[in-house]
């Protein structure tokens, strides 16, 4: 494999640490920037401890509607979240991806918030969770579109925490 498989992104949010972990962990802040541009997020689930789960569905602007969870491994409040996130259906199994049937089936995140001087530093690793090795190659080609992704997102999640 040529590639690095790990997503590592880092973003800095002009917020303090306590609400930008809040942004991600509460469903009120969730609905308001979670997901791609356009897209609106609806929460089904949301238990932010081990072992719980963040149960969620997106509708594009056509219709169309995506479901997803996560399942939380670990909660360090305001400093770290780890949990694998997937695909799934209405009831929350785990599914493949409706673009890739190479889409690994879960990825493991870990995310970490660090405080400085006012602002917060997240840094998001993810890695696929008990992949093949084209799901490993699938996941490397698509850092530059999940790059893309996250920074769509988290400029939504800036504009959010702007308002507050």
């Amino acid at each position: 494999m040529s590639k690095t498989i790990d997503l590592v992104i880092t973003r800095t949010f002009d917020a303090p640490r306590e609400l930008v972990f809040q942004a991600f962990t509460q469903a009120e802040h969730l609905q308001h920037w979670w997901g791609p541009k356009g897209t609106n997020l609806s929460v089904a689930k949301l238990d932010v401890r081990p072992g719980g789960i963040f149960h969620y569905s997106m509708e594009t602007p056509d219709g169309h509607k995506l479901w997803g969870k996560f399942v939380y491994r670990e909660i360090d409040v305001p400093e770290k979240i780890v949990f694998s996130n997937s695909f799934s259906d209405e009831e929350g199994n785990i599914i493949r991806a409706p673009f890739s049937e190479t889409w690994p089936l879960e990825v493991l995140n870990t995310w970490t918030f660090t405080e400085d001087n006012g602002k917060t530093i997240l840094t998001l690793h993810g890695v696929p969770w008990n992949a093949t090795e084209e799901e490993l190659q699938n996941f490397a080609d698509m850092h530059g579109s999940m790059h893309q992704g996250f920074g769509g997102t988290f400029d939504q999640l800036d504009a959010y925490l702007a308002r507050l």
